[in-house]
């Protein structure tokens, strides 16, 4: 059998069950890291519940992803061990075959936090497909809400593990409390939640902004001023109905 028919015959095992996504369905992409509990907590031992250090690897996983991966990302948005990625809507690359986005956003991701954290730190990836504007700002809005919450838990937990309890001691009370009831813990322990950084309670949010680079004329020798792209990272997100806007507001302005 000559190559090319081989390679034909084989190929279609590789392709059978591609999925494409549809044009002007709208891509989001969500990474989770796996065990980062253990690695984090047990392995490298970072402050509980949060560590800056566990922030600025995230962070700049992210940025790594919008800034080489070579997908046309606009928007990223990491809490915890997790990232999400907003696509540009004419995204095309790989004729939007979900195996080529979540397998190189999965490695590249892994990659990066593996280089900066000394130690090997894995992500998986899917694809949310969402067919207007108005899902991808709950998207993303669900995740925000969900990062108020995993921090007004964390910080009950930690605090209950600081004075003693176990792993199922502190889940065990926690369980069913209610979001007045866990900030009336932290207060009754001189912590108020309100007072502890944003990007614990809402996440971080990355991008792009333009900047004037100051550059020479080589003909002139005059100073100039060239138009560039960068990416912002934002850890003052808003919550709740402005941060619908937010996004909204970023997706309308790309196209």
């Amino acid at each position: 059998m000559k190559f090319d028919e081989l390679d034909a015959k084989m190929r279609v095992f590789e392709t059978a069950h591609d999925t494409c996504v549809l044009p002007q369905v709208f891509m989001v992409a969500r990474l989770d890291g796996r065990s980062f509990t253990r690695l984090t907590k047990e392995v490298h031992k970072f402050e509980a519940p949060f560590d800056e250090r566990m922030r600025n690897m995230m962070t700049a996983t992210v940025e790594h992803l919008m800034n080489s991966s070579g997908f046309n990302i606009i928007f990223g948005y990491t809490q915890s061990d997790e990232i999400s990625l907003l696509f540009h809507p004419e995204e095309k690359i790989f004729g939007r075959k979900l195996r080529k986005y979540n397998s190189i956003l999965a490695g590249e991701a892994s990659a990066k936090f593996s280089l900066l954290l000394g130690d090997i730190g894995v992500f998986d990836s899917r694809i949310s497909e969402l067919p207007n504007i108005n899902l991808v700002c709950d998207y993303f809005r669900w995740r925000n809400e969900d990062a108020h919450r995993n921090a007004l838990n964390s910080h009950c937990y930690w605090l209950l593990r600081e004075q003693g309890e176990t792993v199922k001691q502190a889940t065990k009370f926690l369980e069913g409390k209610s979001v007045a009831e866990k900030n009336e813990l932290l207060w009754k322990n001189g912590k108020n939640f309100n007072d502890f950084p944003l990007w614990q309670k809402r996440g971080t949010g990355l991008y792009w902004e333009n900047f004037e680079k100051e550059a020479v004329n080589k003909m002139t020798g005059e100073k100039v001023f060239a138009l560039r792209r960068r990416v912002k990272i934002d850890y003052e997100l808003p919550m709740r109905d402005e941060f619908s806007e937010f996004i909204k507001k970023m997706l309308l302005e790309s196209v």
